[in-house]
């Protein structure tokens, strides 16, 4: 966990929504335990691993507290604020790694046999098989989420940066469209999620695919790519990516591929690489 703190890109709320998608447990599941001394009644989980005996107290959720989304900054507001990992989210963690590997508990075995990322690690094979299958698979607490309103937060974010780091005579908007470009000739204007104009009048349309992005939209934007460059290009502007997700790099990584084919910039969802995107748009107008 030292390692998490002084991890600038990998936040802790980050973290912990990685390890509920994985275990599929979410908020309303691990919000039905508290208080977690009807089933660990002496606050330590005691488990094994790799041969030696471990333990580890409770700092924060021995006693009733709620253990909901929001509680454990993990629902769609507080993920993006991102944060450094508190003592009830270091908590839910543990249980979440070890939780198969306790011996002096009466968890569910529902929710024990769900935690079993630890008893992975040291096993590489394995834990990219378990990962891989795991976000394929559609977690509950995805699924229940809306998609639309994390796409939002993060949009968001990306138009905030860019703000922040493009000249303050440059122009960003959200849901805004390029001039000339068009799905079918004739037809109604393309919507890009950010559209970036200079003062020369160059401009950038700018598409986010988060984590949670469906497969229908992220494919659909792929089979896209090639003619909307062209388009984009014909027009006189240029189109570009931000990206980010476990899931978009390792299960789709031939639909990312194909929009890194067809862009002028793609980057990663973190301050530096969308610092690296308003350097590219700067450099762009000054050739």
């Amino acid at each position: 966990m030292e390692t998490l703190k002084h991890n600038t890109s990998l936040t802790g709320p980050r973290f912990l929504k990685h390890l509920m998608v994985l275990t599929d447990l979410g908020g309303e599941a691990l919000n039905k335990l508290p208080p977690l001394s009807n089933y660990v009644p002496n606050g330590i989980l005691q488990f094994d691993w790799a041969g030696e005996p471990y333990e580890y107290p409770f700092k924060a959720i021995q006693d009733k507290c709620s253990l909901a989304n929001s509680a454990l900054k993990v629902d769609s507001k507080k993920i993006i604020a991102g944060g450094e990992i508190t003592d009830r989210m270091l908590d839910v963690a543990m249980l979440l790694l070890y939780g198969s590997l306790l011996t002096n508990d009466s968890l569910p075995p529902e929710i024990k046999k769900k935690c079993v990322i630890g008893s992975l690690m040291g096993k590489a094979d394995e834990l990219e098989k378990f990962v891989k299958e795991n976000y394929i698979r559609v977690s509950r607490q995805v699924s229940g989420a809306t998609s639309n309103e994390l796409g939002q937060q993060v949009q968001n974010y990306v138009l905030a940066r860019l703000k922040q780091e493009l000249p303050k005579d440059w122009v960003v908007k959200r849901d805004s469209s390029l001039q000339g470009v068009a799905h079918k000739a004739g037809g109604d204007q393309t919507n890009f999620d950010i559209v970036v104009t200079s003062p020369t009048g160059l401009c950038f349309g700018v598409e986010v695919s988060f984590q949670v992005t469906t497969n229908s939209v992220i494919e659909r934007k792929s089979r896209e790519a090639e003619s909307m460059m062209a388009s984009v290009h014909q027009a006189g502007h240029k189109i570009c990516y931000v990206i980010d997700g476990a899931g978009n790099i390792n299960i789709r990584a031939n639909a990312v591929g194909t929009l890194c084919d067809y862009s002028d910039c793609t980057v990663a969802m973190s301050e530096a690489e969308i610092a690296h995107l308003a350097h590219f748009m700067i450099e762009s107008v000054e050739i």
